[in-house]
């Protein structure tokens, strides 16, 4: 069995997705926006399987038919807040014998892959990238346990130290990878348009909603 990269993301529904920019750029901008982050992100993980002997999956919130692709397993979260359904897709992942499971964000759309790629090659329980806002934008496990998503607060500038202090709490060993951002207020809108090589959906959306080249 071969590690697993597992994109989280959230059907590109107005009102569904990046909820925090919808109230600067409108509901409907907002999901395109969505639709384009979590695209590109896939686009980076399957070149990824080029690069390493990996596979990928998606996990949608809801049945959904975009982002297709016969390189790519698709599938439901579990039910729950955002630690259990972590939780259920690694634990899900291990079980079957995958020696390494992988959650991705889908809010940095400039994550260079050499990040993901640094992170699967650390040796540790868990490695978390993480973010200048205090959260993280992917995590990777080699080892699970039910408490580990616990006392977490989601969302805000504590939670990459909740869940690592977590981990550590169950006895699992840990590990900070590369830094980098991801998009969730209107300040990182701002620095995402400035970014010298957007990928290409992001790019395109970017321009339909700002009008920049």
């Amino acid at each position: 069995m071969r590690p697993v990269l597992i994109l989280f993301a959230k059907a590109p529904d107005p009102g569904r997705a990046k909820t925090r920019l919808a109230k600067t750029i409108g509901k409907n901008n907002a999901a395109k926006l969505h639709y384009a982050f979590v695209g590109d992100t896939l686009q980076k993980a399957i070149e990824l399987t080029r690069r390493s002997v990996i596979d990928v999956e998606i996990h949608t919130d809801v049945e959904t038919d975009v982002w297709p692709s016969n390189q790519v397993t698709h599938r439901l979260q579990a039910p729950g807040d955002l630690g259990e359904r972590m939780y259920y897709a690694i634990q899900e992942a291990l079980l079957k014998g995958r020696p390494q499971a992988m959650i991705i964000g889908t809010d940095s759309p400039t994550l260079p892959p050499s990040h993901l790629l640094n992170l699967l090659e650390l040796p540790e329980d868990a490695a978390f990238g993480p973010c200048a806002d205090g959260g993280y934008y992917a995590i990777s496990c080699r080892r699970i346990a039910p408490e580990v998503f616990r006392s977490v607060k989601w969302s805000s500038a504590s939670t990459l130290e909740d869940t690592r202090a977590a981990w550590q709490r169950a006895g699992f060993s840990t590990a900070i990878g590369p830094m980098w951002f991801d998009v969730d207020e209107a300040e990182d809108l701002d620095r995402l348009r400035n970014e010298a090589n957007l990928p290409p959906l992001t790019r395109a959306a970017l321009k339909e909603i700002y009008g920049i080249d």
